[in-house]
């Protein structure tokens, strides 16, 4: 099997097995025998737990970036915008729930690599957020902007735990509900 199809192999069956036991009770021999592999060769792979814990979350952040940035291309307003972005969070989060788990299980992994990869996950979602708030709102200063960014971020992580509760909430009507109270607050600032 190619490298590359090995390691993509080895990274869905550890965030498997990560999102069901927990980063600190999951096992590289579990994960070698899930995969069909030795537990030397993850090892060669990752150098460690946390390191295949990382490219775990490095891998959920790239899907979460490249599925947020097509979701908004050939927007046609500001609204628009908004609400295929969070409809594509959404989605998102309800058909990699085992990604979103690692992404907001962060308090165990708080002191380790994976916390600052996790904050870097909401870094790029906020920045992409903000990059296309300057393109279709009167911003301001590049600060409020900002703070405008972290706040749909937050929010938006908040309502997703949130949904995790309640499964008859579907990713549009999860959008909807967050349309209602952060289009509200932009609507005046757009172009």
């Amino acid at each position: 099997m190619p490298r590359a199809e090995r390691e993509r192999q080895m990274i869905e069956v550890a965030e498997s097995v990560f999102a069901e036991r927990g980063y600190v009770a999951a096992s590289m021999d579990e994960i070698a025998e899930q995969v069909g592999v030795s537990k030397p060769m993850l090892y060669e792979y990752f150098h460690s737990k946390e390191g295949l814990l990382l490219a775990c979350i490095a891998e959920s952040r790239a899907e979460l970036r490249k599925v947020t940035e097509e979701s908004v291309a050939g927007a046609l307003s500001a609204e628009d915008a908004l609400r295929r972005g969070l409809l594509a969070f959404f989605v998102y989060i309800r058909d990699r729930r085992q990604a979103w788990s690692l992404l907001r299980h962060e308090m165990v992994l708080i002191g380790t690599s994976a916390s600052e990869e996790i904050e870097a996950t909401r870094r790029q979602q906020t920045d992409l957020i903000a990059k296309l708030m300057i393109g279709y709102f009167d911003t301001g200063s590049p600060l409020r902007v900002e703070a405008a960014a972290e706040f749909v971020v937050g929010a938006c992580e908040r309502l997703a735990i949130w949904c995790e509760r309640h499964d008859e909430v579907t990713p549009e009507r999860a959008t909807d509900y967050a349309m209602d109270v952060l289009w509200s607050g932009l609507r005046e600032r757009a172009r």
